[in-house]
């Protein structure tokens, strides 16, 4: 042996010994474990500071996945996800964890029933590092597509539209004009009971005849908390409430009907959002959100609609790529087939389409300035991926900034919210009071 590989050997050896065999070893740290439930699907995530890599299979009797995580050894972070499986949630009834080998632990979920799980890793993005993510999705040919095939209280398809647009708009205006134009009774203010609320569970429209079915889309959802105000106040947990809010309102309109994208505490992608509409064959879409901005100076409310160019402002540009950022860091498996689907089908949207959102959109901003202050008197135009449906009129509406200490405050309470969704329901009443929707298309299967 040479001199010099001798002093090498020594040298490496002499580094080892520093470090000690535990940091040469050393895995990744869980930072975090969260557990995601809800009707359409259930998400479990582990969040850590170096990628974790996993293998998968399914036991069928009992119903069980099980997972083996890689580059890992048991910790207290990792035994609290069997305290975080609620007892409603849909899909997981127990979760236990193991020490498998050496560098390999081992999840054992015991499901409620049969599942199509997705397991994926994503990079570190946002405020989030390293999440290795499973996604446990009722069994089906698609689960995806499924999922967004089966909107919160679909509608039945509506008739086929007449061929000629003329006789069409003049049935139309004809039938619903009067339910339109007449004034819905207006709630007392609740008193401000805090972001909690209990909702009776929603009625089911026995309303014989065509109707308009306005697709609410509360942004957000899940891993993705959207904004958040000074005082903690997630835009997600604001946006749904007044999600609840609008539609109670539609549910006692007569002639409308109304479905949601998302009724709980869970994340959509955006393009499943647009599918969801286009497959309940929605005659609206109105996205709900309460964004934030890099100085808490910001506040009043905007109104977005799609650009078929270029954005109307600066502004409307570094809005609509900040909300785009949502699948990012709601999570999803950019490499599924249903994803390339999708980038397809978001690249189809129409100058009719287009032209029918400004509309809807015009009085809704109006109504919106009666009661809030408006931060754009103009409608704004840009590139937001959740409006790119080919066929359905589609806005987007920031209702407050609330990263604003003010309008936070003021979102907070019940009082407010009702006012916001009220304003929202009366400028898309307006907007049907002159105009039908757009005509109906059979959905594709």
């Amino acid at each position: 042996m040479t001199t010099a590989r001798r002093n090498f050997l020594l040298q490496t050896s002499s580094v080892a010994l520093l470090l000690g065999a535990p940091d040469i070893a050393r895995g990744a740290t869980i930072v975090a474990v969260r557990v995601w439930p809800a009707s359409e699907y259930t998400r479990v995530t582990l969040e850590s500071d170096h990628a974790l890599s996993a293998t998968h299979f399914l036991i069928t009797h009992p119903p069980r996945l099980v997972v083996d995580v890689k580059g890992l050894e048991l910790s207290p972070q990792l035994r609290e996800l069997v305290g975080k499986v609620r007892p409603d949630d849909p899909f997981i009834r127990d979760i236990r964890v193991a020490q498998f080998a050496p560098d390999v632990v081992r999840l054992v979920l015991d499901l409620k029933q049969p599942v199509q799980p997705q397991v994926f890793s994503l990079p570190p993005v946002a405020a989030y590092r390293n999440r290795l993510v499973f996604d446990l999705y009722p069994t089906g040919p698609n689960s995806l597509l499924a999922l967004a095939d089966q909107p919160a209280h679909r509608a039945p398809p509506a008739p086929a539209p007449r061929a000629h647009a003329e006789n069409t708009l003049n049935e139309w205006l004809s039938e619903h004009r009067a339910s339109l134009e007449s004034p819905l009774p207006i709630d007392g203010d609740a008193s401000d009971q805090g972001l909690v609320e209990r909702r009776s569970p929603p009625r089911r429209d026995r309303r014989p005849g065509r109707s308009v079915l306005l697709m609410l889309d509360p942004g957000h959802g899940g891993e993705d908390p959207g904004a958040t105000g000074p005082g903690g106040l997630h835009e997600k947990d604001v946006v749904l409430l007044i999600g609840h809010d609008l539609r109670e309102l539609v549910q006692r309109a007569p002639n409308m009907r109304v479905a949601m994208t998302r009724e709980s505490d869970f994340f959509v992608p955006l393009w499943m959002r647009v599918e969801k509409a286009q497959r309940a064959n929605a005659d609206l879409f109105t996205s709900i959100h309460a964004d934030g901005w890099y100085t808490p100076e910001a506040r009043g409310a905007s109104v977005y609609c799609l650009s078929e160019g270029g954005a109307s402002s600066v502004e409307a540009r570094i809005m609509a790529q900040r909300e785009n950022a949502a699948d990012a860091i709601g999570g999803i498996d950019i490499q599924s087939h249903d994803y390339q689907l999708a980038k397809v089908m978001l690249d189809m949207s129409t100058t009719a389409q287009i032209n029918a959102s400004l509309k809807m959109a015009a009085p809704t901003l109006r109504r919106m300035g009666s009661i809030v202050h408006l931060h754009s008197r103009q409608v704004q135009q840009a590139g937001f991926v959740v409006l790119k449906s080919p066929t359905v009129p589609s806005m987007l509406v920031e209702t407050a900034f609330i990263s604003n200490p003010e309008e936070e405050a003021r979102l907070r309470t019940p009082t407010y919210r009702k006012k916001v969704a009220r304003a929202i329901f009366e400028g898309i009443r307006e907007y049907l009071g002159t105009r039908p929707p757009l005509a109906r298309r059979r959905t594709m299967v």
